[in-house]
């Protein structure tokens, strides 16, 4: 399950070695660290103990390795030196000048000539095709250069070119041909492999300025690739000269990071015989230095399977990665004793008199009134202490839950819709409070508004002056500090100087947050309806916040390519989550506040722990940029929905996704569990509002396939079967939904007149 780094035509000597790509100060790759290969591989012949004669090469090979060998010495890399001497057959003294002689060297294949000058030394290094010169460095930084860093660069970007530009098209159809005529089990593995080989080869051509082969190669090939990638092919199509990779920082991404494939060991087994036999060293080389082969034991996966887990920018999950233990249960709730008091006998009849029997009361707590197995440890992470008003919104919870609605496919929930009309300020983001008292908008005019959507009015505390009048003593002081002239249904703010994106409400609704294009985080109270602190750490567009349930600490997500981690009482990030390759687009909180997950545009789901910052999960399978999730109240489960109209099912404890619910024909723009977790509800810019049953779609996973040796399973395609309603609107996209403490769904979004 390692990374493959043994070749079908690497010598013994080479492969103690390792292989790092190089980079120009502009970090740009310049060269394939596996050698300084400018045949084609089957000119390669000194691996059979055949030796060729070769004019002896030009003042500008000696150049090339005595500049390698400088720079080596310069970075203190002896070992590498050591390795390139051995290889040139230069002695340890006179390595350093063109007429330095030879010692012999270790390979049978070429014999050095009777005058050992450096010529015939270096005529080892230009045709040894089958032990290739490796060269083990970091890459350089801008920095990091002197005035001679460049030259030095120039030299060694030579070895970017791995072969003739014009048998770039020969390679790929060789292989393609021979994926095309294995067995049918082998050949949807096998096929993973056309995407990365196809986008390495034709930016090899480009940075080469082989244009006139690149864009031959990309209207043969482009065609082929999987439908899902038609987005990146149509930036790749728009990369046609060197200086147009330098400003691609997702092509940047790509060229750097390793596309990541999991294979079966038979279906390896079989490619990597095909390529020495043929000795396809440039098919080979893309491969050992741009993929990352994950190899399991067991049968090879179907198209089916395969095609459910691809479609991320940089491939599959390694499965290492989904193999960390996550604590998802919930934490231990705070024992508090709920009063029955007389106002609450006299409201109930007698019907609902058996309902406040305590046991019921506890009911909804019981499963957390026990340390859960799968549960942190309480104090994992520091989480603030409960205020006096806190427990009494704990305790308001508890009653709401007891009038909660059981529901089931036979007893769907109501859905309350909130219509913006008018809204010509662009609403861009939405959000309830958590007992549904209020309602916030995020506004493309830099407004943030909250509405009550109860009778009671917006009322913000009193001017100073007024506040030292009151007497602080008095019971109903909390009233009294409130100023009725200023009651309103609305409150606008003004603070942000771009459209705000993200919108969260605090779990005890004194605090609102928002994340702007202006690059900033606002805190706004609900008590003045101003801005407390504006947080400043994301360079670009800030497209999602989110509090964390126990409040004090929230998340945010950005065009920057991280995710931060803030408290309220802090002015910089306490946390920076980076590993993403693209814009980081929502980002939501685990019920138990340990751990926060992340959507991006590169097609992931990624999840951290909040207390080392560590990536513990990587989930692949979206086919567009994902703009949803959440999680399920048991904290077992994760829902994601993205451009691609697929909501995707994940189990967290596993790492590996459970379900697919296909259905919306649009962007999916927001996803909620009912309070029970019965029941999935999925918003859309289709203008439609879907439940599905979530209890029937985790139930019908088998557990055992958890335990498999490769980690798949196989989905089954029950969408329609899991689908209890789809609900239109006349004209409105549905941007944000909500489940009330009773189970009521509220839905909301902006009328969009045709």
């Amino acid at each position: 399950m390692a990374a493959v780094q043994d070749g079908p035509i690497e010598s013994e000597s080479d492969t103690e070695t390792k292989t790092d790509a190089l980079s120009d100060g502009a970090g740009n790759i310049t060269g394939s660290s596996t050698g300084a290969l400018s045949s084609p591989p089957n000119a390669a012949s000194s691996a059979t103990g055949t030796s060729k004669s070769m004019a002896p090469p030009g003042p500008e090979n000696q150049q090339t390795l005595l500049a390698v060998l400088q720079y080596l010495k310069k970075n203190n890399l002896l070992e590498s030196v050591d390795i390139l001497r051995r290889e040139a057959g230069l002695s340890d003294d006179g390595g350093d000048s063109p007429d330095a002689e030879g010692s012999g060297g270790s390979d049978p294949a070429v014999k050095v000539g009777e005058g050992g000058d450096a010529n015939s030394l270096l005529n080892r290094v230009s045709i040894a095709t089958a032990a290739p010169v490796v060269v083990a460095a970091p890459a350089p930084s801008k920095a990091s250069g002197g005035e001679s860093q460049p030259d030095v660069n120039v030299v060694l970007s030579a070895y970017s070119q791995q072969g003739d530009p014009a048998l770039y098209d020969t390679y790929y159809t060789g292989l393609k041909n021979f994926i095309e005529s294995v067995l049918d089990c082998h050949r949807a593995e096998l096929s993973q492999l056309f995407y990365p080989l196809f986008v390495h080869m034709y930016l090899e051509l480009v940075y080469n300025s082989h244009e006139q082969e690149a864009k031959a190669f990309f209207d043969k090939f482009g065609g082929d690739q999987e439908c899902y990638y038609a987005d990146d092919l149509r930036v790749l199509s728009s990369v046609s000269k060197r200086e147009h990779m330098r400003g691609n920082e997702t092509l940047l991404d790509f060229r750097t990071s390793k596309f990541v494939l999991r294979i079966s060991r038979d279906s390896y087994q079989l490619l990597k015989r095909h390529l020495q036999e043929r000795q396809n060293n440039q098919i080979w080389n893309i491969i050992q230095e741009h993929l990352y082969i994950d190899i399991f034991d067991g049968m090879p996966r179907a198209k089916s399977q395969i095609d459910a887990m691809s479609g991320a920018l940089a491939g599959e999950a390694r499965r290492e990665a989904n193999k960390g233990k996550v604590f998802y249960g919930l934490l231990k709730e705070p024992e508090i004793e709920v009063p029955l008091d007389d106002e609450d006998e006299e409201a109930e009849n007698e019907e609902g008199k058996p309902k406040k029997k305590k046991p019921k009361k506890d009911s909804m707590g019981n499963k957390s009134k026990k340390q859960d197995p799968n549960a942190p440890q309480q104090a994992r992470i520091p989480l603030p202490e409960l205020k006096d008003s806190d427990k009494l919104d704990k305790i308001m919870n508890m009653k709401e839950a007891t009038k909660r609605i059981r529901l089931s496919p036979e007893n769907l929930p109501s859905i309350c819709f909130y219509s913006f009309l008018n809204a010509y300020q662009g609403l861009t983001a939405v959000d309830f409070t958590d007992d549904s008292s209020l309602i916030a908008g995020g506004f493309a005019d830099s407004t943030v508004r909250v509405w009550s959507v109860t009778p009671k009015k917006l009322r913000r505390v009193k001017s100073a002056a007024d506040l030292n009048m009151i007497d602080k003593e008095s019971d109903d002081v909390l009233e009294r500090i409130m100023d009725d002239k200023s009651a309103s249904e609305a409150k606008v703010m003004y603070g942000h100087s771009g459209p705000v994106y993200g919108i969260s409400f605090s779990s005890d609704r004194n605090y609102l947050l928002s994340s702007s294009e202006d690059g900033t985080v606002r805190l706004w109270s609900l008590q003045t309806y101003t801005c407390l602190v504006g947080y400043k750490g994301h360079n670009y567009p800030v497209w999602d916040t989110q509090f964390s349930p126990y409040g004090y600490y929230f998340i945010s997500g950005g065009h920057d390519r991280v995710a931060r981690l803030w408290a309220t009482d802090h002015y910089q990030p306490l946390r920076i989550f980076a590993g993403h390759l693209a814009d980081v687009t929502c980002t939501r909180f685990h019920p138990n506040s340990n751990y926060v997950a992340t959507g991006s545009a590169d097609r992931t789901v990624r999840m951290w722990d909040v207390l080392n910052g560590n990536c513990v999960r990587i989930l692949t399978g979206h086919k567009g940029p994902i703009h949803c999730l959440t999680f399920s109240p048991n904290g077992k489960f994760l829902a994601s929905g993205a451009t691609d109209g697929r909501v995707l099912l994940w189990d967290i404890g596993h790492g590996l996704m459970i379900g697919e619910l296909k259905g919306h024909t649009d962007t999916i723009y927001s996803l909620r569990f009912s309070r029970d977790g019965e029941i999935l509800a999925s918003a859309s810019m289709d203008n439609t509002v879907r439940l599905w049953n979530a209890s029937k779609a985790f139930d019908d996973v088998e557990t055992d396939d958890f335990t498999a040796t490769t980690g798949h399973i196989h989905l089954p395609d029950n969408s329609q079967e899991l689908l209890l309603g789809t609900y239109m609107t006349k004209s409105t996209p549905v941007v944000h939904l909500h489940f009330t403490r009773r189970n009521l769904l509220l839905a909301a979004g902006a009328y969009n007149p045709q």
